[in-house]
């Protein structure tokens, strides 16, 4: 059977959407690659593309994008409410059919070494790809940003893993890894008070004593002036989105807020829903391997 894995990589722009396509279309025309979905925000100011396909499809494809993200943006003159240290901010690899983890690490570091090489971009290594422990949570490798990153990479311990000691002067770095499958999982507020958010957010992610393989920040969405926890969860089988959303429920009723919507970025499992059905439904003895109509065409 046919080897098949997925990329998500996140680019530093949301709002122009002639260079949104631009860099889309570079996954779009590449042979062996399918592209499954983009989504953009403008408060984020961020994109984030979902393709799949066959490893030297994938490559290609992912090495194309960087090309065409370097090209176009220039972090010099972007701001957002999302961290970000690359034109290209993140390039993860995720093992989807006939793959394992250890090719997906092989992938990432063939394709790491061609964006180095090829679109003049530094490269960090994370996830499971990281070639040090500090290196494997890339808030770590983020933390400072694209403003503070030329002083970062001077540092023994931060120099990049290819592309030298130094950081493209309007592209940044980019970090790129392997990983198994994460949800991008938004809640909005019913408040402006972005420091709500920020509170919420400290509690619940996993670094704060809060749920495991949860990770979340607190942005203002300015155009809808409402408050976000932007989260990110890194294994829902074991923490599943309702008791993220619940927690959240209970902590935003404290000040007064609550939840008013939430948001998935990009793909989700489908497993990660049925979860979240079966739970709200309260459905007994529930199978879903015998009661879900398209587990059986599956």
């Amino acid at each position: 059977m046919a080897k098949i894995i997925e990329s998500v990589p996140n680019i530093s722009e949301g709002v122009r959407t002639d260079v949104i396509e631009s860099c889309v279309d570079a996954v779009r025309t590449t042979p062996g690659c399918t592209l499954l979905q983009h989504s953009s925000d403008p408060s984020h100011n961020r994109t984030v593309i979902t393709y799949m396909g066959s490893p030297e499809g994938v490559e290609e494809a992912s090495v194309k994008l960087a090309k065409a993200a370097v090209s176009l943006i220039d972090l010099t003159q972007h701001k957002g409410e999302h961290p970000r240290m690359g034109c290209v901010d993140v390039m993860p690899f995720i093992p989807i059919k006939e793959t394992t983890m250890e090719e997906c690490i092989e992938l990432s570091k063939r394709v790491g070494q061609r964006i180095a090489e090829e679109a003049f971009l530094p490269v960090f290594l994370y996830e499971a790809s990281a070639t040090a422990p500090h290196r494997q949570n890339l808030a770590n490798i983020r933390k400072g940003q694209f403003e503070g990153m030329a002083e970062k990479v001077r540092d023994p311990a931060w120099i990049p893993d290819f592309g030298w000691q130094r950081v493209h002067p309007t592209g940044g770095v980019v970090a790129v890894g392997a990983r198994p499958p994460l949800i991008a999982y938004n809640i909005n507020l019913s408040t402006s008070d972005v420091s709500i958010a920020d509170r919420i957010a400290k509690i619940i992610r996993q670094a704060g004593g809060g749920l495991a393989n949860v990770k979340a920040i607190g942005i203002m969405l300015e155009e809808r002036n409402i408050a976000q926890v932007s989260i990110n969860m890194t294994d829902y089988t074991k923490t599943p989105l309702y008791r993220v959303t619940e927690l959240v429920k209970a902590e935003a009723a404290r000040y007064g807020a609550h939840v008013v919507g939430t948001e998935l970025i990009g793909l989700c499992p489908m497993n990660a829903l049925i979860d979240s059905a079966a739970y709200y439904l309260q459905i007994e003895d529930f199978d879903r391997d015998v009661q879900v109509i398209e587990n059986h065409l599956l």
